[in-house]
């Protein structure tokens, strides 16, 4: 049996996750394929396009037989957080094999996974502070191992081999070859493999168009133009505005991955700013990436504090947002097996205080974003 893993975002579903997919078919064969998606919220600190029950929907559709949540604690983080998440609940469903995409799919990453897991046990001084930690990070496995990682693919697909390293390779690994745009390209006419960033951007500043289904599946297409309003940071930054404002240092610094004083700058900086792209260009220093500002922005905003953060790694657990045929079949049969707890509905003991609080708290603002609710009273989606 080759239970086949795919960790994703799908933020939005288009050609290229639909070609790994396809992808996983050939290795999987028979067998199921199981996604471990993101939630409401997505890696680099912004809000999902589409809530996560349609982004299942599609995934569902488009060839995956169970498709469970990534949960806020994990999804929303670094490389090196996020892969250890997907793989640790991949591994816990008795997934057999990982497929993921990257730039250079000849690479050995287990090799490199091995390699780069045994130097970051050692005592490393990130203490350059002209330097993000990021590049610091990147400089040093260059250093140690001869091979530049710093494409955002290939960083994940190298954190996904270290993060498999650290668990004792319970998974093969099996890159595919990333095709289509670079993720920050700019929108081009003539190519037909679109980046999330480039389709992202298009729906939000031109509208559905019959161009999105050069882009998008149908089901994907039929989601996006069904849609009341997507989720921005120009819909949410007055409500950071009013965290700031209404906060004292001492309770910011109270918030994950507030370090460093850097709640005086939010707070000194968020007074002349009116706009979320100029504030964190006022806040950005060596020191910090675009990306990790922007996720502790939206740790600020969501009042997610560095205990939370910690009981929610503390007790992890599977939420099944889908399920084909196979796919139930395949829970029905191994279920005795899995070494996490699944849920596939929320009640007030698993949100109250229980493993998914954080991730029902969170998840409340974007339901205020939304207005479509997103635990309570939901089933899993059964694509047929």
């Amino acid at each position: 049996m080759s239970v086949v893993g795919v960790i994703a975002e799908f933020n939005p579903f288009h050609s290229g996750h639909e070609f790994l997919l396809n992808q996983a078919r050939l290795v999987a064969k028979s067998d199921p394929i199981i996604v471990i998606m993101s939630g409401n919220y997505v890696q680099r600190g912004d809000v999902a396009l589409l809530d996560k029950w349609e982004r299942a929907k599609v995934a569902l559709a488009s060839g995956a037989d169970l498709v469970f949540e990534l949960p806020f604690n994990y999804a929303v983080q670094p490389a090196d957080i996020f892969a250890s998440g997907g793989i640790k609940l991949l591994a816990s469903l008795g997934v057999t094999d990982l497929v993921f995409g990257a730039e250079d799919e000849n690479l050995n990453f287990q090799e490199l996974g091995d390699k780069i897991a045994n130097i970051t046990e050692h005592n490393i001084d990130f203490s350059d502070y002209t330097k993000t930690y990021a590049t610091q990070y990147n400089q040093m496995v260059t250093d140690e191992v001869g091979y530049e990682v710093n494409q955002p693919n290939l960083m994940l697909a190298v954190a996904y081999a270290v993060a498999n390293t650290k668990l004792g390779h319970p998974l093969q690994l099996h890159p595919i070859r990333r095709i289509g745009q670079a993720h920050e390209a700019e929108l081009v006419d003539d190519e037909l493999v679109m980046s999330s960033t480039s389709i992202r951007n298009f729906i939000l500043h031109v509208g559905a168009t019959e161009r999105l289904n050069d882009w998008l599946p149908p089901v994907e297409v039929l989601a996006v133009n069904n849609a009341k309003s997507f989720p921005t940071w120009l819909m949410m930054f007055d409500y950071l505005r009013y965290r700031l404002d209404s906060s004292t240092p001492k309770e910011l610094a109270r918030i994950y991955q507030m370090s460093e004083g850097l709640q005086y700058k939010m707070k000194a900086e968020i007074i002349d700013h009116h706009d979320f792209t100029s504030f964190l260009r006022a806040i950005k220093s060596k020191r910090y990436t675009y990306s990790r500002l922007r996720r502790t922005c939206l740790y600020t905003l969501l009042n997610v504090a560095e205990e939370e953060m910690a009981t929610a790694q503390s007790t992890p657990y599977l939420f099944l947002l889908g399920y084909t045929n196979l796919g139930s079949k395949y829970l029905k049969r191994q279920r005795k097996e899995f070494t996490l707890p699944i849920y596939s509905r929320v009640d007030a003991k698993l949100a109250n205080g229980g493993p998914m609080d954080l991730q029902v708290r969170v998840d409340r603002f974007y339901e205020q974003l939304t207005m479509s609710n997103q635990n309570f009273g939901r089933r899993p989606n059964e694509v047929k």
